[in-house]
């Protein structure tokens, strides 16, 4: 039966997928043929209707293909503005479900009436996601709070989402040449990470680990977890705020900063990263504190992949490129014979191409494309634990281009590594970019 309603998924995303290519060819062939203004304006009118089409097509095939839309409008280096801000609406202002399922969720959760739970809940949710909506609320002992309920059938909606995309990871595993990149392994990954939003106990354990790992912060802040919190509701403290992306000028180049080293510190010190930092989980609160929400995607990186990450990190930043190549023969596997030669001169152009470039002109998705070329041409076997970390570091960099876009933010990494380095033990690089991380 499940097989059956994967197999009718399918299908229905096929059609709506194709009916809607028809429809948006034939409005944008009207467009080309209608538009009399200057190329400049007709631009922009292009650009707002590209973003209003592939925000509502992503809309209409679900959570999944949400996420993917999310991650787009936090890249302004690849879609044009008017484009992005019609993806922004994917972040928190998607279509709400009706309160009378939110009710018969939280009574069926909690096992009574939802007025002996809450003192208030307002009917109408404060932000509505892929994956939940959050509704304001105050319990009963007066606190003011935020109560997430997971969308009615999401977890069934994720699962055949899954099964559309494996699908295609298979389709493309077919060409020996693709292949190699695992793209079965990779999806796999993400969906498995996609599906653990629906079950809001893992979120509710990762705030607790995000609280404790940053304990001793002034500048970052997760909302503590409040009772009743089951697997389709979680109640937390309300917090109000400004979301990150609408700060004046003056707040956002020591904001850039705090978020710099906040994802420094979940990528290399903790080894466990929230994954989706779009800035439609990002507020800065009255305190002038970042506030960071909806951690149901975060990975955790087991010791040996979490080595491997911070001397790709040492390797991309201050190394040579002959620490680079013996990064690759350390911590990685191969599917035949490797030209060590070719791979050398290869890894010294990508070194060259990529140092010193500041947050404008670094792309994170150029940089990772091309080092997963390099590992194509050689045969390298993927790690697929990175698959999540480059999807939170591409969707970081977005964040830190639109604060701060002339940052070099591979001297940044690499001050960070430095004392990480010589408490592991690790070998530090005799590179100029080395010293200036150390301060000699």
């Amino acid at each position: 039966m499940r097989r059956l309603g994967n197999a009718i998924h399918i299908l229905w995303v096929g059609i709506v997928v194709f009916w809607f290519l028809i429809a948006y060819g034939l409005v944008r062939l009207g467009l080309l043929i209608g538009l009399c203004w200057s190329g400049a304006r007709r631009r922009q009118v292009v650009a707002r209707w590209n973003g209003w089409a592939l925000r509502t097509l992503l809309e209409l095939l679900g959570a999944s293909f949400i996420k993917m839309g999310q991650v787009m409008s936090t890249r302004p280096d690849l879609f044009a503005a008017e484009t992005i801000a019609q993806l922004k609406h994917l972040q928190d202002r998607l279509p709400a479900f009706a309160f009378a399922k939110v009710r018969r969720i939280v009574e069926e959760d909690t096992g009574k009436p939802l007025e002996e739970t809450y003192a208030e809940f307002d009917p109408q949710p404060v932000a509505a996601a892929s994956v939940a909506q959050v509704h304001r609320a105050r319990l009963r002992d007066g606190r003011e709070v935020a109560v997430k309920v997971l969308r009615p059938n999401v977890r069934r909606q994720v699962e055949r989402d899954a099964s559309l995309l494996m699908l295609g990871a298979k389709v493309i595993a077919l060409h020996p040449r693709l292949k190699r990149s695992d793209p079965v392994g990779h999806t796999k990954h993400f969906v498995d990470a996609i599906h653990d939003q629906t079950d809001l106990r893992i979120e509710a354990a990762n705030y607790r680990r995000f609280h404790d790992n940053f304990a001793s912060w002034t500048t970052v802040k997760f909302p503590e977890v409040l009772a009743p919190s089951t697997e389709r509701i979680l109640t937390m403290e309300f917090i109000r705020g400004t979301k990150i992306d609408a700060q004046p000028e003056d707040r956002k180049l020591p904001l850039a900063e705090v978020v710099r080293q906040c994802m420094f510190q979940m990528c290399f010190d903790d080894g466990f990263l929230h994954a989706d930092m779009h800035p439609g989980n990002m507020l800065v609160d009255e305190q002038g504190r970042l506030v960071l929400f909806d951690v149901g995607l975060a990975k955790h990186l087991h010791e040996d992949v979490l080595i491997q990450f911070i001397d790709m990190g040492k390797c991309l930043t201050m190394g040579t490129p002959g620490d680079l190549v013996a990064h690759l023969r350390r911590f990685h596997t191969y599917m035949g014979d490797v030209d060590w030669d070719a791979l050398s001169k290869d890894v010294e152009v990508f070194a060259t191409k990529f140092r010193g470039q500041n947050a404008a002109e670094l792309d994170y998705g150029t940089l990772f494309n091309e080092m997963f070329a390099i590992g194509r041409r050689y045969h390298v076997r993927p790690v697929t634990d990175m698959t999540l970390v480059l999807v939170a570091m591409v969707t970081s960099q977005g964040i830190g281009q639109m604060l701060d876009p002339h940052v070099d933010v591979f001297a940044h990494v690499a001050r960070h590594l430095v004392p990480i380095l010589m408490k592991r033990n690790e070998r530090v690089p005799e590179t100029a970019a080395a010293r200036a991380a150390a301060g000699q």
